[in-house]
């Protein structure tokens, strides 16, 4: 695993806005002046830990439900019935990032698992693998998310033809995703249609969700996470309504970063974990986590006693886990994470993203690669 510097493409900003990553050069966030490149058998390893840490990732929902330890992960007490259900049905879900510390020689530690409404995919899918193919044609790139998300929604129930999409309003980077992922769906014979979270409405009557026409929603994709939407005026509707939702409610669980403790505590010393509790008592060098926490904010990083970074945020209330620090290697002074993707329980690719700060925030640098 090398970082390396890296050609830009003159017209890259073009290309990146007609593939339609409208949001390429906030903060820099699109950076292809760098790149990183992994050996075959790095992306082996990859590969491998991504599945293996699924596979536990599943068997700890199932110990969830079995021993109802949803108040560990902050989950309100009306849900837990119809996760439970959600679960022991294997509804369908589409797909997930695991978030790894890899430095190429040692095994990749999962920090988190993007299980609920991941972003950065078209980067990953897309913009990345075009950027392969105009600067690093002789090579290759663990990438095949594209493929495996339209073979995934041709999985979904044959009796649904039609999918909305919902993201809130004023918020670039989910349309942005959203609309990607509509793509993806048509491409596997879907039909279609974009909603904004705001306009959907209830009908009590056929007791489904319904859009501003007061058509039903039979099947909605929310990129919205379900700590929000248990919290939600509509939330009472949630655990009855014949409205199919994704990702799932089963993966509430996994999207909580309470689940890190549960499976140290189901599966003790594995090699992809790292040390995780609910007290801070048996650690000395930790991150301190929101059980809710997405995209960096309000974690902390404790070195003996001493705060040595954190973001801000509106997380915490919801209580925290504590999770071992892992020694993030430091390449040109940035610290890469591997987004490493999931669609159905299959491995599909990866991303990078790469920060100054030992904490990947929203706007942390995407970096393309490839392997040789």
């Amino acid at each position: 695993m090398e970082r390396l510097k890296s050609v830009e493409r003159p017209d890259r900003a073009a290309k990146l806005e007609e593939i339609g990553l409208s949001f390429h050069a906030w903060d820099d966030y699109w950076n292809e002046g760098v790149a990183y490149k992994f050996t075959a058998a790095q992306v082996d390893v990859i590969e491998a830990a991504t599945y293996e840490l699924n596979r536990m990732c599943l068997k700890a929902v199932e110990h969830v439900v079995e021993h109802q330890r949803y108040d560990e992960l902050g989950i309100p007490a009306e849900f837990h019935d119809a996760i439970a259900q959600s679960a022991r049905m294997g509804d369908f879900s589409l797909y997930g990032r695991f978030d790894l510390a890899y430095d190429g020689v040692n095994p990749p530690k999962m920090l988190e698992f993007n299980a609920d409404t991941p972003t950065s995919l078209l980067e990953s899918a897309v913009a990345q693998w075009y950027w392969l193919k105009d600067l690093h044609p002789e090579s290759d790139q663990f990438n095949s998310i594209h493929e495996k998300l339209v073979d995934q929604w041709k999985l979904l129930d044959k009796e649904i033809k039609k999918v909305y999409f919902a993201s809130i309003s004023k918020n670039e980077e989910d349309w942005v995703c959203v609309h990607y992922l509509m793509e993806t769906a048509v491409q596997a014979g879907l039909d279609v249609e974009h909603i904004y979270l705001e306009d959907i409405g209830y009908d009590t009557v056929i007791n489904a969700f319904v859009d501003l026409k007061g058509a039903e929603i039979p099947c909605l994709f929310k990129l919205y996470p379900w700590e929000w939407m248990m919290r939600e005026e509509f939330a009472k509707h949630i655990p009855t309504t014949r409205t199919i939702f994704i990702e799932p409610l089963w993966k509430s669980i996994l999207s909580n970063k309470g689940i890190l403790p549960i499976l140290w505590e189901l599966f003790p010393g594995h090699e992809n974990l790292l040390p995780a509790y609910r007290d801070p008592e048996y650690l000395v060098r930790y991150a301190k986590k929101p059980l809710f926490s997405r995209e960096g904010a309000n974690i902390s990083l404790i070195e003996y006693g001493t705060e040595i970074a954190s973001d801000e945020g509106p997380y915490g209330a919801e209580g925290h886990i504590y999770q071992q620090l892992v020694d993030l290697k430091s390449y040109d002074g940035c610290y890469p994470i591997i987004g490493s993707w999931i669609v159905g329980n299959q491995p599909a690719g990866m991303c990078i993203r790469e920060d100054v700060l030992k904490i990947t925030t929203n706007m942390s640098n995407f970096i393309p690669h490839y392997f040789e």
